[in-house]
C-alpha cells in the first residue's frame, strides 16, 4: 500500500471538514502514515511535470492526474472509485478488480 502526501490533505477535507468528523479524520491520517510510512511520496518537480502532462493528455484534474504519476512512476497499481474520471479512462482500476499480493 502506497499514498500521496496529498492523500492526507484530501482525508481532511472530506472527513475532517465536510464531514465534520475531526477525530475521525486523525484516526485515517495516523492509519495512513503508518501502513504507507515507507512508501508515502512526496509531490516534487518531475511528479508535478509528469502530473501536469497526465492531465492534459487524460482531462483530468492536476489532483487526480497526480496519483496516476505517482503509480506509474513506482510501477504501482492505481485503486479508485473515481469511475469517471480514472478507471473509465483505464488509469486506476477499482478495490474488487486490483491484484492484491
Amino acid at each position: 500500500m502506497a499514498a500521496l502526501d496529498l492523500t492526507l490533505f484530501e482525508l481532511a477535507n472530506a472527513v475532517a471538514v465536510k464531514m465534520r468528523q475531526p477525530q475521525r479524520a486523525r484516526w485515517l491520517f495516523d492509519l495512513v502514515a503508518v501502513r504507507c510510512a515507507d512508501r508515502l511520496v512526496r509531490v516534487d518537480a518531475e511528479l508535478l511535470t509528469a502530473a501536469i502532462e497526465t492531465a492534459e493528455r487524460h482531462g483530468l484534474t492536476a489532483y487526480d492526474a497526480a496519483y496516476v504519476a505517482a503509480a506509474r512512476r513506482n510501477g504501482w497499481q492505481l485503486v479508485s472509485l473515481d469511475l469517471r474520471d480514472l478507471v473509465s479512462k483505464g488509469l486506476a482500476v477499482t478495490p474488487d478488480g486490483a491484484d492484491y499480493p
